[in-house]
């Protein structure tokens, strides 16, 4: 069963059944099967770090701009 693993910010529940909907859609598709595992790891911005800087951080700077 092919999985498809997704790291990003945390969205809606909305935006998560229409990606998981989309991605699904087309590894259908290319695959010719039906099962298809979407995993979805939300990262906070605390959590992530870009050029040595935590994202958190980064829109703190931003925002005071």
């Amino acid at each position: 069963m092919p999985t498809i693993m997704i790291e990003g910010p945390p969205i809606q529940i909305e935006k998560k059944r229409e990606l998981v909907k989309r991605l699904s859609d087309i590894a259908s598709e290319v695959y010719r099967i039906e099962h298809i595992v979407v995993l979805i790891h939300e990262n906070p911005p605390e959590n992530v770090g870009v050029n040595g800087q935590l994202i958190a951080d980064r829109h703190r700077e931003s925002a005071l701009k």
